[in-house]
Parts: structure tokens; sequence; C-alpha cells
């Protein structure tokens, strides 16, 4: 079983994290991002990238997708929180959207193109 990320690597390993927009999870051992791209097939195309990255892993994540927004959570449910995994597979995504906007404020609602397009309308 892969054991939980130990006290000390924490502050190492998710201090850079939430410098790219990875922030903790109230009440949960989990971390969080929300990526907004300039269009829906931007935000598949990074979940298309994403998925292959996970399924080579082994380690799939908690996520959602609203036309251009992709909104990730990861943890390692067997362990019961953050483990090397998470880590690596939070990397390996922020390598695949550098140019994304991240939305850092999750305690908001968060829209997506649609609704600012209706809003226009």
């Amino acid at each position: 079983m892969t054991q939980l990320l130990p006290e000390a690597d924490r502050m190492s390993q998710l201090t850079p994290l939430a410098e790219t927009g990875w922030a903790a999870v109230p009440g949960r051992d989990a971390i969080r991002k929300v990526w907004k791209f300039g269009s829906f097939l931007d935000a598949w195309g990074f979940m298309s990238r994403a998925a292959l990255l996970a399924e080579k892993a082994n380690h799939h994540p908690d996520w959602t997708n609203r036309y251009n927004v992709v909104d990730v959570t990861l943890t390692t449910h067997s362990a019961k929180g953050l483990t090397r995994l998470d880590i690596d597979l939070a990397r390996a995504m922020d390598r695949l959207a550098p140019d994304a906007e991240i939305e850092r404020n999750h305690g908001e609602p968060i829209s997506c193109l649609c609704e600012q397009h209706a809003r226009k309308a």
C-alpha cells in the first residue's frame, strides 16, 4: 500500500505546488486546483492528456469539467490522504497546461465561458 506523505515532506513538496495554484481542501487530506482554458476543446484536450498520465500511473484524479473549466482534486483513496502519487500527478498536470488561467479563490463560484457569454446576450 502507498504510504501517506510524511510530515517532513509536506512543506517541501506542497509549498512549490501552492505557488502553481494547488491548495489544501478543507476537511480532507487532499489538494485542489482549478484551470480555466480558452475553450471547451482546450479543456478537453488537457483532460485527455491528464487521463493518459493518470492511467499510466494507475492513480486517478477526482475531477469535473464545465465547458472551459477543469476542477481537479488529488488524494490517494487507498491511503486516505496525500501520497507521493498525488505530488507526482500534480506536477505532471501542471506541465500539461502552463499557459492556462488558474482560479486561486476556491471559495467563490467559478463561472465558465458559456455563463459569461450568456450574461452578455
